[in-house]
């Protein structure tokens, strides 16, 4: 069941104050991304978490939160505000392709409109050529991204698989480039 969050999402850069929320939200990320990879938590429950380290203390990194306010009367409806509904990391900032390397919806906002909402908000916080990785095995993220380039893009797109650096064991990502002008 989807929760009815139209209209009400809010996007913010995050703040050193939101480290704990954004620690809680990656566990999530990381333990759905589990389910793709197999990769098992460190043995104290944690993740790998380098990037959403470096998007916390890197000046050429960012980390972008994503609030919704449910509507009370609908399915999964809460009173109370605002509550966390997903998060993007950004590197290269200051270059001039900028990489969404993680991008996170939680299931109860998925199939609302919110991540194509926020995905476009990040996006338009540096107009210019972007660029995305994803995994052809995580099939919901093939389709997004494409239909986030194409909202994006229109048909001016591109897509192409390439290795992992120092991982020859992987399979390729997927990487998705394109200009926005907004």
């Amino acid at each position: 069941m989807t929760t009815d969050l139209t209209g009400s999402l809010t996007t913010r850069p995050a703040t050193p104050e939101d480290a704990v929320l954004l620690e809680r939200l990656w566990l999530l990320f990381r333990h759905e991304m589990s389910g793709l990879t197999g990769t098992l938590p460190n043995p104290d429950g944690t993740f790998r978490r380098e990037r959403l380290d470096a998007a916390l203390t890197d000046p050429g990194r960012l980390a972008v939160l994503a609030r919704a306010t449910p509507r009370a009367d609908g399915p999964g409806g809460h009173a109370g505000g605002p509550r966390p509904v997903g998060f993007a990391l950004v590197r290269d900032t200051t270059a001039p392709t900028r990489v969404l390397n993680s991008f996170f919806v939680v299931r109860g906002a998925r199939r609302s409109g919110v991540g194509r909402r926020f995905a476009a908000e990040v996006l338009a916080l540096f107009p210019g050529p972007w660029e995305i990785a994803f995994q052809d095995t995580n099939t919901p993220a093939v389709h997004f991204w494409r239909a986030v380039a194409t909202d994006a893009a229109g048909d001016a797109w591109t897509e192409e698989r390439r290795s992992v650096p120092g991982r020859p064991d992987l399979s390729p990502d997927t990487w998705i480039s394109f200009t926005t002008s907004r």
